[in-house]
């Protein structure tokens, strides 16, 4: 009998049930994904649910293990990196924690940069550990000192394209050769960067993490991530997510989709903001340090010119003393007092309070993080209030230092 025919017999309630979740039929194609949000999707009959659910077809049944909407996300993303497949999880940390957890194993050892985000030394120091990985962090800049900690169980070299938040820029095709000739994986973070300024696989990485939060959406207005790389090591990724449930929300994975289409030239603007602010702080009194790819004076600065396609919207710089960053980060107008990075808004954190808060004092210092840095992520606003803004806040800070006689 006709699907139709059979409802018109049946009782109010479950007529009801079955109309709400009958999707309409649309022969053309959309000009934009479709948010699929639905935790289940249907099977033909019980076999076909088994062999999606078991890996043997394709298709979707639960949205913890695959969802269109996040699977388009995830296949552009590994478009835009140049890799043969991706996954998208619910958030930067997610996508880190399954690279870690996919790849390692109680008595592998690690080997890390040393200026990482806060969360991912954490969980490396910290989380790992206690699983019985250990790691070496050393400064990746110097290649002999990688070499030096590979041990007999190094399984991994993690990096990040720029470093949060030393600005620090990675040699990525001379780390990847050191590590794959001593038989070790490299994962690459490349949120700083993102892929318009930077493919790491094109440098010999093996796996990309990007947190989607930041450049790739933009806004400010949604979690994510993404792992791309071979598909021989998306697959175990992806089982690891399957089963500790980062599962990445539709509705988010459309959000991601709809920031990307504009992120080249968003990310045009950013890197003419940034070059303008560095250009200005390196001027300014009081300043001391500035770190923006962009400069020449920058320590990798040729290198980035190799590896990147501008300075991109990411600097630091230093102002010395905690009570005068604090100050500078108070007296500004513009950026918000939040945290994160890569929105169209300017936003201007202190890392040791607030992204590497996680650290103790020893670390800050062996990770390069000075008590006075500033890690400016700019924004897309007129260059000339930003200028103004900083400016602003640099006389409060000069103010403190002059009383203090620095």
């Amino acid at each position: 009998m006709d699907d139709r025919r059979h409802d018109l017999e049946l009782g109010f309630g479950t007529r009801a049930l079955r109309a709400a979740a009958r999707p309409p039929r649309v022969e053309q194609q959309p000009g934009a994904v479709p948010i699929y949000q639905s935790a289940t999707f249907d099977s033909e009959d019980a076999a076909e649910l088994g062999d999606i659910l078991s890996d043997r077809r394709d298709g979707y049944a639960y949205s913890r293990l695959d969802n269109p909407t996040s699977a388009a996300l995830a296949a552009t993303v590994a478009e835009l990196e140049a890799a043969e497949a991706g996954y998208a999880l619910a958030s930067g940390m997610a996508a880190i924690h399954a690279t870690l957890l996919s790849v390692l194993r109680a008595g592998d050892h690690v080997i890390a940069a040393r200026a990482l985000y806060g969360s991912t030394q954490h969980m490396l120091a910290g989380i790992l550990r206690r699983l019985g990985v250990e790691t070496s962090f050393v400064d990746t800049a110097d290649l002999g000192s990688v070499e030096a900690a590979i041990r007999p169980n190094s399984r991994l070299l993690y990096l990040e394209t720029i470093s949060n938040p030393t600005i620090t820029v990675a040699d990525l095709p001379a780390l990847a050769e050191l590590a794959h000739a001593r038989g070790l994986l490299v994962a690459v973070d490349n949120t700083f960067a993102s892929p318009y300024l930077c493919r790491p696989i094109e440098h010999g990485a093996d796996l990309v993490v990007e947190s989607c939060t930041k450049w790739l959406s933009g806004h400010s207005d949604v979690l994510a991530g993404v792992v791309v790389g071979r598909r021989e090591l998306i697959e175990p990724l992806r089982l690891v997510q399957i089963d500790t449930g980062g599962s990445l929300a539709p509705l988010s994975a459309f959000l991601v989709l709809r920031g990307i289409a504009t992120l080249h030239v968003r990310m045009q603007r950013h890197a003419e903001n940034a070059l303008a602010v560095a250009r200005h702080l390196q001027a300014a009194d009081g300043v001391g340090a500035v770190f923006y790819p962009g400069l020449p004076s920058h320590p990798q600065h040729e290198l980035a010119q190799r590896l990147l396609r501008s300075g991109g919207g990411m600097l630091a710089f230093d102002l010395g003393e905690r009570r005068a960053a604090q100050l500078f980060l108070d007296a500004l107008r513009l950026p918000p007092r939040t945290a994160s990075l890569g929105s169209v808004r300017t936003i201007c954190v202190h890392p040791p309070s607030t992204t590497h808060r996680q650290l103790d004092e020893g670390e800050l210092a062996e990770a390069g993080i000075r008590p006075g840095l500033i890690r400016v992520s700019v924004g897309l606003e007129d260059a000339s209030d930003l200028l103004a803004d900083f400016e602003h806040g640099l006389q409060a800070a000069r103010e403190v230092l002059a009383g203090q006689g620095v």
